[in-house]
């Protein structure tokens, strides 16, 4: 099967900015409960009191306002990998979270994506049960979101294994999932688009699924279905291809909020029966319905939306452009500037962001690539949250580099061009000075020089271009660190774009 960009996009960014902080973090688990363990943030609910974060190192857990968290992952029942779609809801008493993983896997066609199951809990984390991936093959076969349907089902969407519902977590067993019971094709994600399923969401009785060609909705649990396309109404949506949808309640009025995308044609030319309705008229945007999906007003017009939140009448976007902000309903936005830490001046470096949400007294979360971003006043100032191993303490180095390895193009972008951070502590005051050298010792790039720091844990920049304004080669690269009154400390990273 063709991949697609979008499919791999969120995946291969976390996991391979990832890798060198989950090698560092191997003897860390214990030394830093409290912290975040990754910087990769793929989703983010606040639900009453808490709130939960699907990351690349597993489900974090903060209580007390982002203050300390409590992470969950395989060693506590979850799947194998990075999170990659989450769902949390409350009935009556009983509050239930249920979280989909994946990893990398090596394979006759190379570095593939691989399901690592569905695990859930009904007592916020303190055991788990645990479900292997649904589907023919766990290859290819990630779940990208999750819905829980009242107390009736839980619904996953996975592109290779397309829309399926789940039932008996109440018994205390493992979920155990089935087809969608009204779809009458022979599962086939390689040529049906309505089968690579993507988003969904289940309020006040109605399930919504989106995948790469339709908008579904259901009425009793998906015993039957209303497909809706951007060929089959006279307002339509902007695209097929539906990566989001949320529903906005306000008063007695709902709205359907879709993130809605151009779709291309990725099919084999082998398909017998290609279920691809064409592209024309087709954009990247936002789509909502005011009418229970009858009818649709675009906006945001080229964006690539990944996820929505709403606080009353407000609603916020969260896309590949940054973070924006409606109070009409879409009519018009605000965007909001780039996110920098008030406290000390830090910058996210990231314009991506994959997820938004609001809890109590209106504080605003944010999480992308770069961490988890934090206001408590509409983004007039921000704190920004990362996961990172603390170096120098308990045998850890006391400098490191990540992402490692690193791509110019693609990690920690902002204004069009990547980061690299070199982690390090200092034990008192002195003065910073970091160079970068290539393979054969030559000088790269001289990112510091004399920069006054006191004690503390800091990190220095770096955006991958030499003495020369040239971006650097693919390759393994050295870096020393001189703290002045202390000593030289020496690193290295590669660079592969």
């Amino acid at each position: 099967m063709k991949k697609t960009i979008y499919l791999l996009l969120l995946f291969s960014i976390c996991q391979a900015q990832e890798n060198q902080v989950a090698a560092l973090n191997k003897q860390a688990h214990l030394l830093n409960i409290n912290q975040l363990k990754s910087n990769g943030i793929a989703d983010v609910i606040a639900e009453n009191d808490r709130i939960w974060l699907a990351t690349g190192a597993g489900l974090s857990l903060s209580t007390d306002g982002g203050e300390s968290w409590q992470t969950f992952s395989r060693a506590e029942g979850l799947g194998r990998g990075e999170i990659t779609a989450l769902a949390v809801r409350t009935f009556d008493s009983q509050t239930l979270v249920v979280v989909a993983t994946a990893f990398d896997t090596t394979v006759a066609e190379g570095n593939l994506p691989v399901g690592g199951g569905i695990a859930w809990s009904v007592d916020f984390g303190a055991t788990w049960q645990h479900s292997a991936q649904p589907g023919l093959t766990p290859i290819q076969n990630v779940t990208f979101d999750i819905a829980i349907h009242d107390d009736k089902s839980v619904w996953i969407t996975s592109w290779g294994g397309g829309t399926r519902r789940g039932t008996g977590w109440e018994t205390g067993e493992p979920l155990v999932f089935e087809k969608n019971p009204a779809d009458e094709y022979t599962h086939d994600p390689l040529c049906n688009l309505n089968h690579r399923a993507f988003s969904a969401t289940s309020t006040n009785g109605v399930l919504w699924i989106g995948t790469a060609g339709a908008i579904n909705k259901s009425l009793d649990d998906g015993q039957s279905w209303m497909n809706i396309t951007h060929q089959n109404q006279d307002e339509p949506i902007s695209g097929n291809f539906v990566v989001s949808i949320r529903v906005q309640n306000v008063g007695d009025d709902e709205y359907i909020w879709a993130a809605t995308r151009l779709v291309r044609d990725t099919t084999e030319a082998s398909c017998s029966r290609l279920l691809f309705p064409g592209s024309e008229g087709q954009f990247n945007g936002v789509s909502v319905s005011a009418d229970g999906g009858f009818s649709w007003h675009t906006t945001l017009a080229e964006k690539k939306v990944h996820n929505f939140a709403f606080d009353g009448a407000v609603v916020y976007a969260a896309a590949d452009e940054g973070l924006f902000k409606s109070l009409d309903f879409g009519r018009t936005w605000a965007e909001y500037p780039p996110i920098v830490d008030s406290q000390n001046g830090g910058v996210y470096f990231s314009e991506r962001l994959f997820s938004v949400a609001v809890s109590a007294a209106q504080t605003l979360w944010a999480g992308g690539p770069d961490g988890l971003a934090v206001s408590e006043n509409d983004g007039n100032s921000w704190r920004i949250l990362r996961g990172s191993v603390k170096t120098g303490n308990t045998g850890e180095t006391r400098t490191y580099a990540y992402p490692s390895p690193f791509s110019p193009s693609r990690h920690n972008v902002l204004g069009g061009d990547g980061h690299l951070r070199f982690q390090y502590n200092t034990l008192g005051e002195t003065q910073v000075t970091l160079r970068i050298y290539d393979f054969a010792m030559d000088l790269v790039k001289e990112v510091v020089n004399g920069k006054p720091r006191g004690a503390g844990d800091f990190y220095e920049v770096w955006n991958g271009y030499n003495e020369h304004g040239e971006i650097i080669a693919n390759g393994v690269y050295f870096y020393s660190l001189v703290l002045a009154g202390d000593g030289v400390y020496w690193g290295k990273f590669i660079v592969m774009d």
